[in-house]
């Protein structure tokens, strides 16, 4: 029995990767097949080792500068310490897996979620998307970007102990002996690859350089020379393998990222300037397609906002101390990026989750337990565009900014007087983004704030980093979260869980006969698209109204068009929400609410009462005579989930009321706040 069921495994494998397969192509041009198809070629001409970089040119002696003139020296020293002591005693922190005893050094191939041993074949073809091949990608390639190289060098950096540079050397060589060029897990994504290299860069000069103690000693000059090789060979590889076409996201910006910081580091090869000219014209280009003007990345994810944010500021910061200044179109798309994030970020700090996140970093710079790469980023952008609002915003000058703009830094950040500039208006409309602010009192102890998404669905063909989430909303009073994005939780894994927070179900909007706004076609991949847009905005000093629509429902057999006013009328500290379904025949309506896991729920017939902190919210729906349901953490179906960790869901609160309607309906939801004292 337990080899027909493997077989019927095996089988069900390939079907659901075929499927995969045909939905791919058809979400590819013409072009984009021709390029996947030379692709293809050459990875099957690397397989049998043409154009492979094995015997990577002997190095010059040429060395690039660190990303600022003095690296800094104010930091916690012992926070480091500790932390790196943990990583010594084999404690990685991955994922879910707060203190995974993976050894040190670790195996590099083991999943160290699953316990499953990647196979070391060939890079390129090795199908890291299945489960029973890798285990869980996302876990097997996390401790491969050595975050933890980072953390041994700043401990050596600020303590002088020599023991952190031996253990660097340690986790190198080991990490060269398991993951051979170009065989296994670790030589399949370029990505990987870049975010690899970038902290390499940064761990490289932390250790001192080419000038190291870590290159001191018996066998230290082999392994400089092992390095350098295999620095070669990350080069190589991601200049032969960028993200084109329809999977040119993120992806491709964090190439360009890792290809210039590792060509700007190690300018040893006559390749680097071509590598590096490569990579600046690329970053400048994707920097100001990828993020429109109105300073929202395209990809809808506001983490992955933060994350190309990220991308940028590094890259600036390393070209500027090696005299390869980026455009000021490219500092000015960054600028206004963070003005985003300033705005969509409430009163206490905490930003929607909107869209797809993995948690991911470029470069794990701080061990503060209370680190916020929102709030970081801000404090960065107050020094490097002497931004007062941004300084007010971030609050402090956290460890990360430190590290990145040094102790000098610290200095211009404290410089910053808010009295200098008045604090920026708070950004209400991003209309290339499709996003708008509704609410009161910004910037004070009784703010309201309404984060409302007319948005795209993701940004090119497959949308991969999209929710179906079309005119949802957020909504925070006083800093306290109530009405919420629930975050992301799956990604390669966990099927169920994927499509579900992802899905429209797990959004504050409606769902129309069960389905989704858009249809998905794989874990990051939607065949039928949404498009929602703003149709009118107004406001004054009485209230904010946004009025929106969606066709993601036209698909259906009888179409449905979904139009959507959000009326908050500031004096009464009332949010009006009125959902007008246009179709001609009988459709079975969900009305879903999702509130914070902190919030506490009441029903009182069809009143619905929510608590959190100082705040009641009270919900209605005078026009429904149908009877509202609270729901917490259920698993079948999947309803009322929070997600603030990638792999880490909580059980939170959520109503739905289910409605049958037949012909064009108007249905109202009525929010009354109110705030103890």
């Amino acid at each position: 029995m337990n080899s027909l069921a493997s077989a019927l495994d095996r089988r069900a494998g390939r079907l659901a990767q075929l499927q995969w397969k045909l939905n791919r192509l058809r979400l590819m041009t013409g072009s984009e097949i021709g390029w996947r198809l030379r692709q293809a070629a050459q990875a099957r001409l690397e397989h049998r080792g043409v154009g492979l970089a094995r015997w990577p040119p002997a190095p010059r002696g040429s060395w690039g500068q660190a990303w600022l003139p003095v690296l800094p020296y104010a930091s916690d020293a012992d926070i480091y310490r500790q932390a790196a002591d943990r990583i010594l005693s084999g404690c990685f922190k991955v994922f879910a897996l707060h203190d995974a005893d993976l050894g040190f050094p670790p195996r590099w191939n083991r999943d160290p979620k699953t316990g499953i041993d990647a196979p070391l074949d060939f890079g390129k073809t090795l199908n890291y998307r299945d489960p029973r091949v890798v285990g869980d990608i996302k876990y097997l390639w996390e401790p491969n970007r050595h975050y933890e190289l980072v953390t041994l060098a700043q401990a050596f950096h600020l303590s002088g102990q020599s023991r952190y540079a031996t253990a660097c050397r340690t986790l190198l060589e080991s990490w060269f002996e398991q993951s051979p060029y170009p065989l296994g897990q670790s030589w399949s994504s370029s990505l990987e690859n870049a975010i690899r290299l970038v902290n390499w860069a940064v761990a490289w000069h932390l250790l001192g350089g080419a000038d190291s103690k870590v290159f001191a000693g018996e066998g230290a000059s082999a392994f400089q020379r092992r390095w350098l090789d295999s620095i070669y060979q990350h080069c190589h590889f991601i200049a032969g393998h960028f993200s084109f076409h329809s999977s040119a996201n993120n992806h491709l910006l964090g190439e360009y990222m890792g290809l210039f910081i590792g060509a700007t580091t190690w300018p040893c090869w006559d390749a680097s300037s071509r590598w590096r000219r490569l990579a600046q014209r690329g970053l400048e280009r994707e920097a100001l397609k990828q993020n429109a003007p109105d300073g929202v990345n395209r990809e809808q994810g506001i983490w992955y906002h933060h994350e190309v944010a990220d991308m940028m500021l590094l890259c600036g910061l390393f070209g500027r101390a090696n005299g390869m200044e980026f455009s000021e179109a490219y500092w000015e798309r960054l600028e206004t990026m963070l003005e985003f994030v300033l705005s969509v970020m409430d009163v206490a700090g905490n930003v929607p989750m909107i869209g797809d996140s993995d948690d991911a970093l470029m470069v794990r710079f701080s061990q503060e337990a209370d680190f916020d790469p929102y709030r970081s980023l801000l404090a960065s952008g107050a020094v490097l565009f002497k931004r007062a609002d941004f300084k007010a915003k971030a609050g402090r000058f956290d460890a990360k900014s430190r590290w990145l703009l040094g102790d000098s830094g610290a200095d211009v950040f404290g410089s910053l007087r808010e009295q200098e500039q008045a604090p920026a208006e708070v950004r209400r409309l991003f209309p290339d983004g499709g996003y708008y602010i509704l609410g009161r009192d910004f910037e004070a102890a009784t703010e309201i704030k309404i984060v409302a998404d007319a948005g795209e669905l993701g940004y090119l063909s497959i949308a991969a980093h999209g929710h179906a989430d079309a005119l949802a909303f957020t909504l925070s009073v006083g800093g306290e979260l109530l009405l919420i994005d629930p975050g992301t939780y799956a990604y390669h894994t966990q099927k169920k869980w994927r499509d579900y927070f992802r899905g429209t179900s797990a959004h504050n909007t409606v769902r129309v006969d069960g389905r989704d706004q858009s249809e998905p076609g794989g874990n990051f991949m939607w065949l039928s698209k949404a498009n929602a847009h703003c149709d009118r905005w107004e406001t004054d000093e009485e209230l904010d109204c946004f009025i929106g629509s969606h066709d993601g429902y036209l698909r259906l057999d009888d179409p449905v068009l979904h139009k959507r006013k959000i009326v908050f009328l500031k004096r009464e500290r009332t949010l009006l929400v009125e959902d007008i379904l246009e179709c001609r025949k009988q459709h079975d309506i969900e009305f879903c609410w999702h509130f914070a896991d902190t919030c506490k729920i009441f029903l009182d017939q069809r009143k619905v009462s929510a608590f959190g902190g100082n705040v009641r919210v009270d919900m209605t729906m005078p026009d429904c005579h149908c009877e509202p349901e609270v729901v917490v953490g259920s698993e079948a179906p999947p309803f009322g989930w929070i997600s603030y960790r990638f792999d880490e869901k909580l059980p939170s609160p959520s109503i739905i009321w289910r409605d049958r309607i037949n012909g064009t309906t108007r249905r109202v939801t009525v929010f009354n706040i109110v705030t103890k004292p």
